[in-house]
């Protein structure tokens, strides 16, 4: 019998590679919604994947004082595409949830309904992007609230390695988000290698310390094509070194370019990290719905997970 996603994140010899997407714009019809699901799941079906993680998309504004380079607009329900997806493909998804907007009471809905309704066990909870605005629930009392509730839920949770790089904290939140119920954690896109790898040692160092096991971390990337895809990722707060910036921009092929570089920052976290022993994971996410940074991505896809199938062969056989 096949394992299930849950039972490959948390079995370390296994590899765990997934997809990351975004749900239609809200307002597209059921018939039209099931046909940009077979669209995707069409791009996928040469690959081998164990999930999709489909996120909730949030304006985000709050966080930074500079214009939005791509505008915002809601989308359907995650959990109605997560739905689908899953019907669909017949394979695992995790559905992130954005969780200031809500009360507490209207966050035991949405967690009943997700249960019983939409019949989904993975998400990832996310927090306000700012401690500005308005926030009605917090990350932590949504842990609190989401430990409370009888049902079984598979929580994953976010971690940011720029928050690392100049808070030097960011593992310290690994533990504490563990200790709320946490179970795996998958990053920001990943393109300045070294604030991971710092990142990632600071956990195993720690884990190590009290004694306890680190989670997997599941390690996000995205190829970029163009100027304007990359200020959209600066905007969302993903660290770009000014070299990494400039040689994508100066080359002849920005896109090619994004993707030989997120291999290279793929080899160089696998090769420094190889003796921390947390378990890495992969995702892999278009930011925009350019056909060729979507076409990009599935390339990259493959590119990074025979990169890290080969280096859990070695470490098997080590």
């Amino acid at each position: 019998m096949a394992l299930s996603l849950q039972q490959k994140i948390e079995d370390t010899n296994q590899g765990v590679y997934l997809i990351g997407t975004t749900p239609p714009r809200i307002g597209t019809d059921k018939a039209q919604l099931e046909t940009i699901a077979q669209k995707l799941l069409d791009r996928l079906h040469e690959i081998e994947y164990d999930g999709v993680i489909i996120y909730d998309i949030q304006d985000e504004s709050s966080r930074t004082d500079k214009p939005r380079p791509f505008p915002f607009k809601q989308t359907v329900d995650p959990r109605e595409y997560s739905r689908l997806l899953r019907s669909l493909s017949h394979q695992d998804v995790i559905t992130y949830k954005s969780v200031a907007q809500r009360e507490v009471a209207e966050f035991k809905q949405w967690l009943s309904e997700t249960k019983n309704l939409f019949d989904l066990k993975n998400v990832v909870l996310v927090g306000s992007p700012s401690s500005e605005g308005d926030i009605k629930l917090n990350l932590p009392d949504a842990y609190k609230t989401l430990a409370e509730q009888a049902d079984d839920f598979f929580l994953g949770g976010v971690t940011i390695a720029e928050r690392h790089a100049s808070k030097r904290n960011e593992h310290e939140r690994l533990l504490e988000k563990t200790t709320q119920g946490c179970q795996f954690f998958i990053s920001q896109a990943v393109y300045n290698a070294q604030a991971t790898i710092d990142l990632i040692t600071s956990y195993a160092r720690s884990c190590k310390a009290q004694g306890i096991e680190p989670q997997r971390i599941i390690l996000t990337f995205t190829p970029c094509g163009s100027e304007k895809t990359l200020e959209f990722m600066q905007w969302l707060g993903i660290s770009v070194p000014e070299a990494t910036k400039w040689r994508m921009l100066d080359s002849q092929n920005p896109l090619s370019e994004s993707v030989r570089i997120c291999r290279e920052n793929l080899d160089s976290i696998l090769k420094s990290c190889a003796h921390l022993d947390v378990p890495l994971g992969l995702n892999i996410e278009s930011l925009t719905n350019r056909k060729e940074e979507i076409d990009a991505s599935i390339n990259l896809y493959r590119l990074l997970k025979a990169t890290m199938e080969l280096n859990l062969a070695e470490k098997q056989i080590a």
